[in-house]
This record gives C-alpha cells, structure tokens and sequence, in this order.
C-alpha cells in the first residue's frame, strides 16, 4: 500500500467514522458493538481498496458495508438465541435503511422523531451511568475519532488511564442495556453539561491539534460547530448551550488567520484581523446575546463566550479590553477553577497590569501535578519574561515548552521563540 493511499484512507476514516458508528449503533443498539463493527468495515476497505484502489465515494462504500455487517450481527443474534427474536422481527424495516447512496442513508436517519444518530451517539455516550471523565473519554473516541494520546492530552492524565476508562465506559453501557436514544424533558438537562464539555473539547482539538504535523485540524473544529448549532436549535433556552454555540463561532471565525502561507502558527496578537470571518463572528455576537438575555448567573461557557467577544470587537490588538478580559478571568476562576484557567487569566493580567503581575499568578502553577507536561505553560511564562527583558530566563522556558509540545507547528513555534530569545540575549555587540 503505498503511503498516499495510506494518507487518504485514515483521512476518510478521520472524516466518517463517528457517522459510520452512529448509524450502526442505531441499528445494534450497542455502541462498543457498533465501534467493533465500524472497525471490521475499515478493514475490509483496506483489504479491498489496496487492491483495487479507492472508489468514488469512499464514505458511502464504507457506510454500506458496516451496514451490511451490521445485518449480519442482527442475523446471527436472532439465530443464536431465541430471545432476541425482536432484533430478528424487524429486520426487513432495518433492511430499507441499507441503500448504496450515502446521502440516502443520512436522509432517512434524519427524518425519524431524533434525527441526528450523532447526537443519539453523543447522549448515548454521556449517560450517567458512566462516571464523567468517562463519558467524555468515550465520546471523544467515537464522535472525534481522536486516539487515545490526544485523549489524554486534552485530560492532562496518563494515556493508559484513558484506554481503561473507554474499554470500562463500552463493557458498562453493554451490560446497562443503554438505550441508543436522545434523552428528553429532565434526563436531557442532566446529560446536558458533560455533552458540551464533549463538543467544546473536540473543538479544541481541531482548533489546536495536540499532536500532528498541522497546527488545526478544521475538519474537527467543523463537525462540534456543527454538532453546537443542532444542540442549540433543540435547546433554545439553555443559556449555556447558546454560550457555548457563540464561543465555538468567535473562536472559529479567526482559524484563516491563525497559520501563514506555510502552515506556520501565527498568534493572536499578530494575526491580520481582515482574515476574521466577520459572519461567523456576527452569528457569535449574535449567539452571545441571545444567552445573556436569558438571564441568572453566567456560567463558563457564557463567560468564556463574552472573553472572546473581547477580541472579536477589537478592530485591532492594541484596541482590546484587556481589563474587562481579566474581570471576567476572574469571574470565570470564580466559576470554575483549574489550573488552565488561571494560565490564561495569567496571561490577561500580564496585558492588562503588566507581566510582573501575570508571572505572579503563574508561579503556583510550575508545581502543580496536571502541568508538569503542559507545554503552554513555560510557553506564556516564556513570553511575559520577555517582555520584562529577561532573555536568557525566557529562552530556556521557551526550549522546555518545546520539548513538551505533541504538535509539529506548536513545536516549531517555540523552538523559533527560544532562538529569538537567546539572540536577544547575547545583545547586539556579542552578535556582531
């Protein structure tokens, strides 16, 4: 197989594999069982696609066949025991949902009382019978296709602590009989919060890959806008699914501007802001708004939401309100405390009252256990000891950042600010 056809085949996985699962767990009724059976359709494409070369639509040929195979399960369950004679009784209907055209199939998932076998997966994922972190574990793997590694970066825990908790998270939902369905009336409010903490968390990691050789994978960062929009239609009256829904806009509207011709990261402050979609940043606003006039108390989402509108509102870097971004900093750590949170509100103190402030939040943070392996962090103290003209110190910082970074660009990034900053250092005589 050769290495492009290698490329494309993980692309298209990449791309259609929560759907992929989505649609059989719909018809299995088991989400493990649907994974292993997506699985096994991957394979036959590898097998055959080798051979024969990839088809014209490699999505449809892939949701085909894990269809197919599906049927076959259902078959061998209903001749393998008796009682399960009601998988066997409507097997025909489930038959019909098998069509070569893969937006046939989509259609019919769609026009069922639900609809979105995603957000069934998603809900499915996320119930409560399952602790949380597991719940976002496994739902990152089936709905993000993200591996193991890049799970457990995001959680900042080990990778073999992520592994148990999904093969856990599928062996309970089984023996739970859970059923593939989205939840209404109460149970929807309480699955509500670890959904979005799933969806936000799939944005991140196509916002800002934690491992790869590009710095955004945008095809992930799509696919939670998407998933946010559909939530918010079916929840209007969530403040913090609208919160959320505007936070993932603003954020995406700047993703043009975020790399160079070359791929290369280009950070906020020296980003060209004409690159901005200004579309997506009115439907932010927009979505932002709606979320505030619901009223009560801000939760992070909203908060996080109105920290990017921040941004979105200033025409230009030196124009934003850095001292209503570290009140609302504040208010957020109120709300949510974590380690993360106070790296930023560091870095908006630092804007804001200057970096000596900023380097005074960071210092309980160099100890603490879920950032040792964080590279951002000697990444934001790096540039704050650079503007207080501490090169040398800023230099090593800087190297240590790149030396934790999991992503190519994030590590090319820092590398180029170590050596800006060792030049710095020397000064101008030694460098002549």
């Amino acid at each position: 197989m050769t290495t492009a056809t290698q490329e494309a085949i993980a692309a298209v996985w990449r791309i259609e594999s929560a759907r992929i699962v989505g649609a059989v767990a719909r018809m299995v009724r088991d989400v493990g069982t649907a994974e292993d059976i997506a699985q096994d359709a991957l394979l036959a494409a590898l097998d055959h696609w080798t051979r024969e070369g990839l088809p014209d639509r490699p999505g449809a040929w892939l949701m085909t066949t894990a269809k197919h195979r599906a049927l076959d399960h259902l078959r061998h369950l209903r001749m393998r025991d008796e009682k399960h004679a009601e998988l066997g009784a409507d097997l025909e209907a489930r038959e019909a949902l098998v069509v070569p055209d893969f937006v046939d199939a989509l259609d019919a998932a769609r026009q069922d009382e639900i609809g979105d076998d995603l957000l069934r997966l998603m809900f499915t994922a996320c119930h409560p019978v399952l602790p949380t972190d597991a719940r976002v574990a496994l739902t990152l793997r089936l709905l993000g296709g993200l591996s193991t590694q890049e799970i457990a970066r995001a959680f900042l825990v080990p990778e073999p602590t992520i592994a148990q908790r999904i093969v856990r998270a599928k062996r309970t939902l089984g023996e739970a009989r859970v059923p593939f369905e989205l939840p209404r009336g109460e149970a929807l409010g309480e699955r509500l919060a670890s959904v979005l903490e799933v969806i936000y968390l799939v944005f991140n990691e196509g916002y800002t890959a934690t491992a790869g050789d590009d710095w955004m994978r945008p095809a992930l960062a799509q696919e939670a806008l998407r998933l946010g929009r559909v939530l918010a239609g079916l929840a209007r009256t969530e403040p913090e699914v609208l919160g959320l829904l505007a936070l993932m806009e603003l954020q995406a509207s700047r993703m043009g501007a975020r790399t160079d011709a070359q791929g290369r990261p280009v950070l906020l402050a020296d980003q060209d802001r004409g690159r901005w979609d200004r579309l997506l940043i009115r439907r932010g606003l927009a979505a932002l708004e709606r979320a505030e006039a619901l009223g009560g108390a801000r939760g992070p989402y909203v908060l996080q939401a109105a920290i990017a509108a921040c941004h979105a509102r200033a025409v230009a870097a030196p124009e934003t309100d850095w001292l209503r971004i570290a009140d609302l900093y504040a208010e957020l750590a109120a709300v949510m405390p974590s380690p993360v949170v106070e790296l930023n509100r560091a870095v908006a103190v630092g804007m804001a009252h200057g970096p000596a402030a900023g380097l005074q939040i960071l210092e309980p943070l160099r100890t603490h256990k879920a950032m040792r392996q964080y590279p951002w962090l000697p990444g934001v103290r790096g540039d704050l000891l650079a503007r207080l003209g501490r090169h040398a110190e800023a230099a090593a910082e800087f190297a240590q950042a790149a030396a934790l970074a999991g992503n190519a660009r994030e590590r090319e990034l820092m590398q180029a600010r170590a050596t800006e900053a060792v030049r710095a250092a020397e000064g101008p005589a030694q460098r002549n």
